[in-house]
């Protein structure tokens, strides 16, 4: 009962002049139901507790951050309300108060958003007894996408979660992506190994940035390119080839 109510409260910071505005966006109590969904999904098993993340980034849309702007910090608010009620409901731990914070990501469509978590140890010298170590970089950003094309008439429990499929395809194998951070080389120690003379030991990284991939040279010395332009760093789009040493890298990014 306390969660509804919390889930009707966070749904009449918009109603009225604005709500019908928000019914073609992301819909507040949408982010609230995945943010909860995220903390059930990233539990972590103590000798006698669970854990869940402390912080939660949403990515938003241009357009959908915009709309928010007037109601932000309102809407962080029950955000992080609706969350510290989901894990006293759940009879999670904490490891502080749980903290919810927005960025805006221009490769999100209207409609779509990504959560990444994080357990991220208070202002302390480390972990008490028991406690799990903090995570350095956030978890991989699970990207939500309305299952059909929002309308006034669709309702939060038409949209659903599709998890996106990345892949790099050399040589006629498929290499699933899984990790934030993918090191591309000739040597052994890379995520992603190339049998290429051509190639640097450790010669390019493949890197989660909100809902964004990039690919960044790491020094190398015959250096990289994307779609035959040499570059330092570039975002790369499903299709895109990167060129490195003398393999060629097709980038693919779908949902399942």
């Amino acid at each position: 009962m306390v969660l509804r109510a919390l889930e009707q409260k966070i749904e009449s910071l918009f109603e009225g002049v604005f709500g019908r505005a928000f019914r073609t966006n992301v819909q507040p109590v949408e982010l609230a139901r995945k943010l909860a969904k995220e903390m059930d999904d990233h539990r972590t098993v103590s000798v006698s507790r669970v854990y869940v993340p402390n912080e939660y980034t949403v990515y938003l849309s241009p357009p959908d951050r915009e709309q928010f702007a007037s109601y932000e910090e309102n809407l962080r608010g029950e955000l992080q309300e609706y969350l510290s009620e989901h894990s006293r409901r759940e009879d999670y731990a904490l490891l502080s108060t749980p903290r919810v914070q927005f960025e805006t990501d221009a490769d999100l469509d209207v409609g779509e958003f990504g959560i990444a978590t994080r357990m991220v140890q208070p202002d302390r010298r480390g972990p008490a007894a028991g406690e799990p170590e903090s995570e350095i970089e956030p978890g991989a950003t699970m990207i939500y996408k309305p299952k059909v094309q929002p309308t006034q008439a669709a309702s939060p429990q038409e949209l659903g979660v599709e998890p996106e499929v990345v892949t790099l395809t050399f040589e006629g194998a498929v290499h699933e992506v899984r990790q934030r951070r993918v090191v591309i080389g000739r040597s052994r120690d890379c995520d992603i190994q190339l049998n290429d003379a051509n190639a640097s030991r450790r010669h390019a990284e493949l890197r989660q940035e909100g809902a964004s991939y990039w690919v960044v040279d790491l020094g190398s010395t015959n250096g990289i390119e994307v779609n035959g332009k040499r570059v330092k760093r570039a975002k790369l789009h499903d299709g895109d080839t990167i060129t490195i040493g003398s393999t060629e890298v097709t980038f693919g990014r779908d949902t399942e």
